[in-house]
């Protein structure tokens, strides 16, 4: 039983991702407090990657971190932009930006403090990884995170990329 309620979950969420090929638009905020849609994140072009992140989840800060050790050479090699959304809420997200400026990352961060964005691609747990072409294009994405399963958001960004 517990083996067809999993695989019922697993084909609904590939069902919503799959229908929500572009992304929807929904207000977040920089960390300045600038308002941001979210469907204008991708469609320059360029590979996008959208990281969903919470300061308290352990396996979200291992993986940024990770990435933060090769983003500068996927920049580089791709043109790729990668953005983390904070699904922290409006109490904790004054913790965001010292955890960013303490980690030194080079990220595009923005804050989705009600969870719309999450909400509405039918995510449901943190991290959260996609990947888009340059049309703004769902081509990838990956829940939880295991050491060296970045190597699969490069493999997914070089497949995307014009600058090869």
């Amino acid at each position: 039983m517990i083996k067809k309620s999993l695989l019922a979950s697993v084909f609904l969420f590939a069902f919503t991702l799959a229908s929500v090929a572009q992304l929807p638009s929904v207000p977040l905020k920089s960390l300045n407090g600038k308002a941001i849609d979210s469907s204008k994140l991708a469609k320059n072009g360029k590979p996008v990657i959208i990281s969903f992140f919470a300061t308290w989840c352990k396996p979200c800060m291992r993986e940024l971190r990770a990435i933060a050790e090769v983003y500068p050479d996927w920049q580089d090699e791709t043109g790729v932009n990668m953005y983390i959304v904070s699904i922290d809420e409006a109490q904790n997200a004054n913790k965001v930006k010292p955890l960013v400026d303490a980690e030194s990352w080079e990220y595009d961060v923005l804050l989705d403090e009600k969870q719309e964005f999450f909400n509405s691609l039918g995510l449901q747990s943190v991290p959260h990884v996609l990947v888009l072409d340059g049309n703004g294009k769902i081509v990838y994405n990956h829940s939880g995170y295991t050491d060296g399963s970045e190597s699969e958001i490069i493999k997914a960004v070089r497949k995307c990329s014009s600058k090869k």
